[in-house]
């Protein structure tokens, strides 16, 4: 049997700033990490005080926000767009007590124990500060500190954010995860409360939420698990390994009954399979062709005895860390400056998320096509393909906008050359011209790591652009960045390709861990790769094609790296119901924590080989997997080693697909016009239930429905077999309306909806304004020409429609339109108001067909620009 340590903490012995004995360690800690810094103290219009013997500094980056750092020096940010600081609105203190305020968020410093504690521009208090620490530590060469804060969490609190993760919990209170970046997880510290705070950990390395102190290291059993041969993707291509199954065992003691929290380690670069048993009781059971190395439960516990068993790879040498959930959320980064965290208050979750992207940088508008379907496989094995494919979808009236080529098109050129094998692509630039004859985009596969043998590879070489011992490019090197830009912009982009998929931008498998990069050890900048890639190229692109709309597709992300116009996919998931189930809670953390484009492989990456083209069983999987991907910010489909085209899985399947994705189509102009408020306003598309219900906490409770805009409600279906779904819709004044039947329903309340197989459950909230244009096969015919203006009363409601030219950054100065369609409840009076703004190619005249839920088949109007009023 294994063994159970009792340990302080999995990472080093962590002390508590609050007791003087430990304040003089920390403080010789601190003096020489400061002796090895080139940073800077916080300064400016910002408060210092030496709080319970360390350094502390509050900073205001706006009116409702505010940066608390403790430690001597800290460097310029790297994830905000400003180290700027404001004054802060009144400064009061006391005997005990240290009070700053802002217009919408103040904090209340106990000069006694060097706690904080912060409130809203109300007065309510949203957050308080528990144990804070430091501790010595060492990184490579150098010394370094680990980073420890506490903050009390309510009993009632709900917690969202850190990013994508596959363990398919939506509310992180209590729950530990540690953050790391690695294929099919993005780590992004940033938490978002039901209490009405968004925080923001302001580390670039690893971090851990809610680390746990015991630790169970189960030893191996005699286990007959078979072995199996299966086909994956590697980082020089698809390869064949053979996996077997083992099983390792310990007991370990609880001292008191309670809920417990376990993070499980397989003690490998990635896993295939997690299985944990406590007592006989499965507790986790979750199998994929990679799964990131890291997984996090729950476990209700009796006091005394228990056994542990865990499933997993023949490699795996698992551990656990374990601990009793209390009512305190703790965040620790093992590698740090000192604490560094931002506080922004709400009250509304809709008011976090925007501060935050004010913070951190808008998201650009992407192009008008990006919001139309996007067509992928593993893979295209030529430009013939491709044009027969997207020649196909015209043919068969499938709306289409986005062709992409994976990887290997580079042939016998080496990984990643930056350059089409002629053998299959003998005129790439000719294939995307033909693309864009037909109203279709080409969007291409590049890799952050290069074939050191490929011309490219070696331009790089010559410069030592490679991160020592890999083939990944050192992109926090400018140097490099530019060289690698260079290639690109020499070799792609005159062939006049749409789209950039920068594909494993982690680096894959957490590489960066042990190396040296030119921002120093890996681990400082563990988190950060994706962004340094995704930022290189999309300042390439603004300098060397700045007519085009900029639209990337990186498989990891980082703090603020919306502002490069770069979306995410939740990257090589398997293709079973309980992996779709878990892709809902991993893109609505995403969302809370501030990043809005995300999307999946619909129909999952790792598919069943040949028999998914005939058998029912995936067939339905599939279906309600695309009607999902309809309500993400991005509709694409992929698989690996698939003809991934809706034709090949028979009749029933391309009809209910062809249905799906023009329904995605009908709904553009809601679509476009909601993209335009995440640019303009700091909105979010898809959005988690905590956006618009923070009061209702039974919808808070829901891992598996969300918003879609601020009028549509998305409840998708997660099983086999059924007729009917049931959906928890929110406490709304007046309402919801069934999408499909404008049936009305009450909100606080479930209802058992009828769900064929052809329809996702959809609702519209009272109030709710929704334009639907026709069925087009591109998003180039979706001119706004006719559109069906529905209105769902039984409350006052506000739609903004937004155009512009769709593909170009005229908007940026101002070249773009609005029409605002107001509806009174009381009156019953529909306000359509006179157009604001212009752009080239805008229409002077349209018509609307303007229908009332309930009240037959609506109005037809012409309208030219002027404000309307009509009476319903």
């Amino acid at each position: 049997m294994g063994t159970a340590d009792k340990t302080t903490q999995p990472i080093g012995q962590v002390a508590d700033l609050t007791r003087r004995g430990t304040l003089q360690l920390c403080g010789a800690a601190v003096a020489a990490v400061s002796a090895e810094a080139k940073g800077r103290s916080p300064a400016g219009h910002g408060f210092s005080r030496d709080a319970a013997g360390s350094p502390l500094h509050i900073t205001a980056l706006s009116d409702r926000a505010l940066r608390i750092q403790v430690g001597p020096f800290f460097k310029p940010s790297t994830i905000l767009l400003s180290d700027k600081t404001i004054p802060f609105a009144a400064k009061e203190e006391t005997a005990g007590e240290v009070v700053l305020r802002m217009k919408s968020i103040s904090c209340r410093l106990n000069t006694e124990t060097g706690r904080l504690s912060f409130f809203d521009g109300r007065g309510t208090r949203i957050l308080a500060e528990g144990v804070r620490s430091l501790t010595p530590s060492k990184l490579q060469d150098q010394n370094t500190l680990i980073a420890e804060q506490g903050f009390v969490s309510p009993a009632d609190e709900r917690l969202f954010g850190t990013g994508q993760f596959q363990d398919g919990f939506l509310n992180l209170r209590g729950l530990s995860r540690r953050l790391t970046q690695v294929n099919t997880q993005i780590s992004l510290p940033f938490l978002l409360s039901s209490k009405g705070y968004g925080l923001l950990w302001h580390n670039t390395g690893l971090m851990e939420l809610n680390p746990r102190g015991t630790m169970l290291k189960p030893a191996r059993v005699p286990f007959e698990g078979g072995s199996t041969t299966v086909s994956v993707t590697t980082t020089v291509g698809a390869a064949e390994i053979k996996r077997s199954l083992a099983a390792f065992e310990c007991a370990f003691e609880v001292p008191e009954s309670g809920r417990y929290g376990f993070l499980l380690d397989v003690g490998n670069a990635m896993a295939s399979k997690y299985h944990v048993e406590i007592d006989g009781k499965v507790l986790v059971d979750f199998a994929n062709f990679w799964l990131p190395p890291t997984t996090s439960f729950f476990a209700d516990l009796a006091r005394g005895a228990h056994k542990l068993r865990v499933v997993g790879d023949s490699k795996d040498a698992p551990w656990l860390s374990f601990g009793k959930v209390e009512d305190t959320t703790v965040l620790r980064s093992p590698v740090s400056e000192g604490v560094d965290y931002i506080v922004i208050a709400g009250p509304s979750a809709e008011d976090i998320i925007a501060e935050y992207r004010r913070l951190t940088g808008a998201a650009p508008m992407l192009p008008k096509w990006a919001y139309g379907y996007i067509h992928c496989r593993e893979r295209y094995k030529s430009s013939e393909e491709i044009l027969t494919n997207a020649k196909m979808f015209r043919a068969r009236n499938i709306p289409m906008d986005v062709m992409v080529q994976d990887w290997q098109y580079w042939g016998k050129y080496g990984w990643n050359a930056m350059q089409f094998d002629e053998a299959d692509y003998p005129d790439p630039a000719g294939m995307i011209g033909e693309l864009h004859r037909i109203k279709a985009r080409f969007m291409v596969s590049v890799w952050s790591k290069v074939d050191p043998s490929s011309d490219v590879g070696k331009a790089l070489a010559k410069r030592n652009c490679y991160i020592s011992g890999t083939t990944w490019i050192d992109f926090f090197n400018p140097d490099c960045a530019a060289a690698y830009w260079g290639a690109m912009s020499h070799k792609l982009v005159p062939l006049g390709i749409d789209a950039w998929w920068q594909d494993a931008t982690e680096p894959e498998n957490d590489d960066l861990a042990g190396r040296k990069t030119a921002a120093g050890p890996g681990e400082i900048v563990r988190l950060q790769y994706p962004i340094q890639v995704n930022r290189t190229v999309y300042e390439g692109l603004r300098r060397d094609a700045p007519d085009r709309r900029v639209m990337i597709l990186s498989r990891c992300a980082f703090l603020g790296q919306q502002r490069y116009a770069s979306a995410t996919w939740s990257g090589d998931i398997g293709c079973d119901w309980e992996t779709l189930r878990r892709q809902i809670p991993a893109g609505l953390n995403m969302m809370a924590a501030g990043y809005p484009y995300w999307t999946v492989d619909a129909g999952g990456f790792f598919r069943p080989g040949k028999s998914q083209y005939t058998d029912p069983a995936y067939h339905e999987l599939f279906s309600r997997w695309l009607q999902f991907a309809a309500f993400l910010p991005l509709m694409r489909v992929h698989g690996y080693q698939t003809t991934t085209e809706p034709w090949h899985y028979g009749a029933e399947v391309e009809a209910r697909t062809r249905a799906t994705i023009e329904l995605r189509y009908r709904l553009l102009p809601y679509i476009y016009s909601a993209a335009a408020a995440v640019t303009r306003k700091g909105s979010t598309l898809l959005r988690p239930l905590v956006l618009d219900f923070a009061q209702d906490p039974k919808a808070l409770d829901q891992t598996t429905s969300f918003m879609f805009g601020k009028a549509i409600h998305v409840a998708p279906v997660l099983a086999a077999g059924v007729k009917s779904w049931s959906v928890y819709l929110p406490k709304n004044d007046g309402g919801w309306y069934d999408f499909w039947t404008g049936e009305h329903r009450d909100g606080g309340a479930e209802h058992d909806i009828a769900a064929p197989i052809d329809r996702i459950p959809l609702h519209v909230r009272a109030g709710g304004i929704v334009p639907l244009g026709p069925v087009v096969q591109s998003t180039a015919e979706a001119d706004g020409r006719d559109l069906t203006i529905r209105v769902y009363p039984g409350a006052d409601g506000r739609f903004e429609l937004y155009e512009d030219e769709g593909t170009n950054y005229n908007y940026e100065k101002g070249a773009f339109a609005t029409i605002s369609f107001t509806w009174k409840n009381q009156s019953r009076e529909l306000i359509i108001s006179a157009r604001k703004g212009r752009f080239p190619g805008m229409l002077e005249r349209r018509s609307f067909h303007v229908a009332v839920a309930g009240q037959g088949e609506g109005k037809p109007v012409a309208y030219d620009g002027k404000e309307m009023r009509l009476q319903f």
